[in-house]
């Protein structure tokens, strides 16, 4: 066995003797012009041997596995029993004897620090930093002895359980190696990023720096001045008052002292030396390969790093081609899907699209650095697209064209696809298309995509092997054609231009806010909002038999659709649910990623949905929803064209807004189609992948057929034609999408890999009150439903949704609610567009609303002005 191991035996393939910490110690200690304390690890295997046969602590874990992280009670008081347990464990002779003579040779006067150094922990996506116990000043062998034992039991505080637990750690895996290590007794010690921990910006070294010991820093007890470094240059400094400093004592331990008045608001460090000390952070961060959190302490002259460990807490930076500055804006806050996604996914809507796009953390990225460096689109951006759908992706990107150093704006007849090249040539979408009002372009276009459906569904079928992938590259690339036919966005920018006009001119005439969403009710031809209705019409059919309601109420697989035959009424039942499917069974909770499973995949899933119509709402609520909306947006027609007449120039002014509320009434419904056009031809896609997945499960290549996820649509299309898969690839992506699961991605980053963070700029907020984005007009009181899984909706009539997005899945929901508040969303997405359908006041892009509101309080939504109140606690 092998207990001990120095720090010059050690690197980064011992992390299993020697954990995290003891591991980048090892490492650090092999690089040049690096000074690290002398110093050697415990290995695990002594903790192995002195916990691994003990019956009493075997039976506590036993017991730890089956609590619950948010059994807080129960995790403490079998701690506290574990640690007792650990530390009365005596100490093996031959274990604490070669520990003893290690610490003599590395001077048995000198003082140590004692430190944990766990198998799960400082690693590459979860820092467990601070979860086990630090002791500094430990002198004397039988000092050091007892506590390494705490050490040992330091990786059960209910800290460090907790996280393990959150984490999905198993506490039978995770072991622990202790770090003995010199002592320094610093002037100045601190933290350093090797990239900005507020913004990312992976261009920008913080340091941290203050008085005495640097575990005071670590544990918030004494203030640090804050130095910004960038490219050997300080770019901010901020002083703080230090009154206190960590000091260790003679006789071993630490205590605090106050700093001299004339010390306490002095610079702790001085310029060339935090030059100096950035100069090591980039040096271990090109070591490492990533950005590093750095400790280290400053004695004679001298930097000495005790500890470095990955920042995992940065959203990866999406990969350019060339070394120049870009600007990145994320696809899912305009999708309303900002999971993350797997790898046939995101292949797949690479196929999909034109725009020139980057993969970051499991997500999609639009490079828009082109369009801000021409004067051309850079006005579209701001003011008509991005500008005008989401006011955060606004307020980010003005922040950063007011750099003038990090964009660079071309002349006003050059764009950034060459000199005298017009920006509507690089890009086939027109924004300012307008089409006249006839109904008939927008049924021309559904019959036209219903057509291609159909045919796909047909000539598909004769494909396989890999003449099914050269079939689907060809028709995705043909779709991509059709795609932007002008008319398809003409119909869609119609309604949002005169939606636009509408609210602009009924403000400016009347003094009135969002008018123009009540004229987006209930309108023609929006198969998102026909989907939620069509779901109330299943419950139709079903509340008549009581025997189905019963038996839905217990289903939990997906085989309930046979055997919904052997109850009165279940044909029809069954009828009624299939039929639903075979018209929106393709959709699904971030349905954009091909590889999620579909409502006919798993039909269970609209099990609750349908009961909770069938609680929340009487037979032919279909019908009286739609005609409601009807009803309400010609009376407010009415209002406003009779209040405009008595303008002066008002037969004029109501002539022109009539205009304006039939192109609202005639396009508004076409822009939920052409997602759904996409959506279908995914899961016919789909189905013929899962064909060809299956043969090669029988084949024996791959485990199961979800394997195909985890490569993109060209390695797929490889392991088909050649019989050949590298599971090791497959079982990497499988890992890094875990990871990439527990990343929230921004709306904008850039190629420093800074979030630039845009905010609303709201005029007489209320006291309290949190600001979004009004999307849909109106003002509601009522429970607020917080909801991270469509599947565990419960919802009541008069319930407001809150929740991290909707996409077209959600809005079967949204029949059962008042008001709609997410932390994602635009004018122009999904849940906004439903919302104005229906009828509901909607507040969207609420950053952190699913923390800051609690389930059950009463909140009050302003659609028009857009922010919501909590009005009381929890109901």
């Amino acid at each position: 066995m092998t207990y001990i191991l120095d720090f010059q035996e050690i690197d980064s393939t011992k992390l299993a003797l020697v954990g995290g910490k003891g591991a980048n110690l090892g490492e650090l200690s092999k690089i040049e012009g690096i000074q690290v304390p002398g110093g050697f690890c415990i290995t695990t295997e002594a903790y192995k041997e002195i916990v691994g046969s003990n019956d009493e602590f075997n039976a506590l874990l036993d017991q730890l596995a089956k609590l619950k992280a948010d059994n807080r009670k129960g995790i403490s008081e079998t701690c506290a029993k574990i640690r007792q347990v650990i530390e009365g464990i005596q100490m093996p002779e031959n274990i604490a004897n070669e520990i003893i003579r290690h610490v003599e040779q590395l001077g048995p006067h000198n003082a140590y620090a004692v430190r944990s150094s766990a198998t799960a922990e400082d690693l590459p996506t979860a820092s467990f930093a601070g979860q086990q116990d630090t002791y500094l000043n430990i002198i004397g062998a039988r000092a050091i002895l007892k506590h390494i034992s705490k050490c040992w039991a330091s990786l059960y505080t209910d800290r460090a359980v907790i996280y393990r637990l959150q984490h999905e750690f198993d506490h039978r895996k995770v072991w622990l190696s202790v770090v003995i290590q010199k002592m320094i007794f610093p002037e100045v010690a601190g933290i350093m990023f090797t990239a900005d921990p507020v913004t990312s910006n992976r261009k920008v070294v913080s340091i941290d720096a203050s008085f005495g010991l640097g575990e005071a820093l670590v544990a918030g007890l004494v203030n640090a001045d804050n130095y910004k470094v960038r490219e050997d240059k300080i770019i901010d400094k901020k002083i703080s008052a230090k009154k206190l400093a960590v000091l260790a004592t003679a006789e071993g331990g630490t205590k605090e002292e106050e700093i001299e008045a004339d010390q306490q608001n002095a610079q702790s460090l001085s310029d060339e030396d935090i030059i100096a000390l950035q100069g090591l952070g980039r040096k271990i961060e090109a070591h490492f390969g990533k950005p590093q959190d750095i400790e280290w302490c400053f004695a004679d002259g001298v930097f000495y790093i005790v500890q470095s460990r990955p920042i995992t807490t940065l959203y990866p930076v999406p990969q350019a081609d060339d070394q120049e500055n870009h600007v990145y804006v994320s696809v899912g806050h305009n999708q309303m899907m900002t999971d993350a996604m797997k790898p046939l996914g995101l292949s797949f809507f690479l196929l999909t699209t034109s725009a020139t796009m980057r993969q970051a953390g499991g997500r999609l990225f639009v490079d828009i650095t082109s369009m801000l460096a021409s004067p051309v689109s850079r006005k579209v951006i701001l003011e008509t697209t991005l500008g005008k759908s989401d006011p955060l992706i606004k307020d980010a990107l003005i922040n950063i064209t007011e750099r003038q150093d990090f964009i660079k704006l071309l002349p006003e007849d050059q764009t950034a696809a060459g000199p005298g090249k017009d920006d509507k040539s690089r890009h086939s979408i027109d924004f300012n298309a307008q089409l006249d009002n006839d109904p008939a372009i927008v049924a021309d276009l559904i019959k036209t995509s219903q057509h291609s459906i159909e045919e796909l569904k047909q000539n598909i079928l004769s494909k396989s092997g890999s003449d099914l992938f050269d079939f689907i590259l060809e028709h995705l690339q043909q779709s991509k054609k059709n795609l932007f036919d002008q008319r398809h966005m003409g119909a869609i920018m119609t309604a949002f231009n005169a939606s636009s006009w509408i609210n602009e001119k009924m403000n400016e005439w009347l003094g009135e806010k969002g008018i123009a969403d009540t004229f987006s009710q209930s309108v023609p031809n929006n198969i998102t909002s026909e989907m939620g209705l069509a779901l109330l019409d299943v419950a139709d059919a079903i509340r008549p038999y009581p025997e189905v309601i019963e038996y839905l109420q217990q289903v939990k697989d997906d085989n309930f659709l046979d055997e919904l035959l052997q109850f009165k009424g279940g044909q029809e039942s069954r009828d009624a649910i299939t039929a639903y499917l075979d018209k929106y069974g393709m959709r699904c909770v971030g349905e954009i990623d091909i590889t999620k499973t579909r409502w006919s995949e798993r039909p269970a899933t609209l099990v609750p949905m349908i009961l909770s119509n069938i609680k929340n709402f009487e037979p032919g609520a279909s019908t009286r929803k739609f005609e409601q909306g009807q009803q309400e947006s010609l009376k407010k027609e009415q209002e406003i064209l009779d209040r405009l007449r008595q303008l002066p120039d008002g037969e004029q002014k109501a002539a022109a807004t009539k205009a304006k509320i039939d192109l609202i009434r005639t396009f508004a419904g076409y822009r939920e189609y052409p997602k759904y056009r996409l959506i279908n031809r995914y899961f016919i896609y789909k189905q013929a992948l899962l064909k060809e997945a299956a043969k090669l499960v029988q084949a024996g290549l791959i485990h199961e057929k979800e394997d195909i996820y985890y490569l993109t649509f060209e390695e797929l299309h490889e392991v088909v034609r050649s019989n050949k898969v590298d599971y090791q690839l497959i079982n990497k992506r499988k890992e890094e999408y875990e990871s990439y699961k527990k990343l929230t991605p921004p709306r904008v980053i850039t190629s420093d890999g800074e979030i630039v963070a845009g905010k609303y700029k709201l005029e007489n907020l209320p006291a309290g009150a949190i600001a979004g984005l009004a999307v849909s007009a109106g003002v509601i009181e009522g429970r607020a439903r917080v909801i991270l899984n469509m599947e565990e909706a419960d919802l009541e009539e008069g319930d407001i949704l809150v929740t991290s997005f909707t996409d077209p899945s959600w809005t079967p929901l949204f029949v059962s609610i008042k008001g709609l508040v997410t932390e994602v969303g635009g004018l122009m997405t999904h849940g906004a567009v439903i919302a104005r359908e229906y009828g509901l006041p909607a507040v969207v892009g609420v950053d952190n609303v699913t923390r800051l509101i609690k389930d059950g309080q009463r909140i009050r939504v302003n659609g028009t002005d857009g922010y919501v109140e909590i009005l009381s606690g929890e109901q």
